[in-house]
């Protein structure tokens, strides 16, 4: 008898030190499906915070201790985000070739990762953002509407979300529309027709200096741009195409750097030897001007990210101060419809 009550009363401590172990860690468990990679790595705003063994046949489990916070996890080179708070079991399954579209999470906790994901899959289907400051003013406020009642959606779709996502969740959503608002109402001073603000005496690659009545009597397109802008560099590839395939066209392509002493050691001479040496590297064909220390065009087409393209009419008037992207097919379209 007196060996039973010590036995039960051995399983009660366990299970009481068990329950209150598990409100101090987390645990994840999981398989990865294509894995080349041994580990799964989670990384925090400081960096990695725990490297997890993927096994063989892709199987992994392992015990963490966590701030409450959004994390990364990495595998394979791929990543995607997970919320994690001590006290979760969370079990995930995914394809290490296709790690983001095919992550799933379930068990205790998984509901704020899967909304989450559920966030930036939304988000990633908006598109070009120009596309949607493109359009006329009834149809923009009905997509916005639209917008906003997705998201809204979404967050009703997830019960027990963690409040600190739900705020953030809401904040972001109001960040979107307060941008695509105010963006809107600062573009309908660029209208179709008005005249264009002038850029004067940029730096011609070529030698001596260009401005924008340089070009008087075509069309010109510009590209606003700098050598450290990745989606910039993007773009140069289908830029170069264009340029070839409407040469002898009466439209003129014309990139602005943007390059200055900031990003260049604090050296005005640096950033203009930057752009020199990647216009040269790089073969850029159309015609390559720098903008140097003259903010005044950039600050006159409200330009606060780049690239930014801009369309302008042989007598000097705006076309489109948001232009599509030379990658997107809407460009032709739209050189289609002006007779280019």
């Amino acid at each position: 008898m007196k060996k039973n009550s010590l036995l039960l009363f051995t399983l009660i401590l366990l299970a009481s030190c068990t329950g209150k172990n598990a409100t101090k860690y987390l645990y994840l468990a999981g398989k990865l499906e294509n894995n080349k990679d041994s580990i799964l790595t989670v990384a925090g705003q400081t960096g990695i915070i725990k490297t997890i063994v993927v096994n063989t046949d892709g199987t992994f489990k392992d015990t963490l201790k966590v701030e409450k916070a959004i994390y990364t996890l990495t595998t394979s080179a791929k990543r995607a985000p997970i919320y994690l708070k001590n006290g979760f079991n969370i079990s995930i399954n995914a394809n290490a070739e296709d790690f983001m579209n095919s992550i799933a999470f379930s068990g205790n906790g998984s509901e704020n990762s899967n909304f989450m994901l559920a966030q930036i899959k939304e988000s990633q289907k908006l598109g070009d953002p120009n596309a949607i400051l493109e359009l006329k003013e009834n149809e923009f406020k009905t997509k916005l509407e639209t917008i906003k009642q997705k998201y809204d959606s979404i967050l009703n779709s997830y019960e027990n979300i963690d409040s600190s996502l739900v705020k953030e969740a809401n904040q972001q959503t109001a960040q979107m529309m307060n941008y695509f608002n105010k963006t809107y109402a600062k573009n309908k001073a660029f209208t179709k027709g008005s005249p264009s603000p002038e850029f004067k005496k940029y730096m011609d690659f070529k030698g001596g200096e260009k401005s924008l009545d340089s070009f008087k009597g075509k069309y010109v397109y510009i590209d606003v741009w700098a050598t450290w802008c990745g989606p910039c560099i993007q773009q140069i590839p289908f830029l170069n195409s264009l340029e070839k395939e409407y040469h002898r066209k009466n439209i003129a392509f014309v990139s602005i750097s943007t390059d200055e002493s900031r990003r260049s050691g604090g050296s005005w001479d640096a950033a203009e030897n930057k752009w020199r040496k990647f216009v040269k590297d790089k073969q850029l064909t159309g015609t390559q001007l720098w903008a140097g220390q003259d903010y005044d065009f950039q600050k006159a087409y409200q330009i606060n990210s780049i690239p930014r393209f801009i369309l302008i009419d042989p007598e000097g008037n705006i076309v489109n101060a948001n232009a599509p992207r030379p990658s997107e097919p809407r460009l032709k379209q739209l050189f289609t419809s002006l007779g280019i």
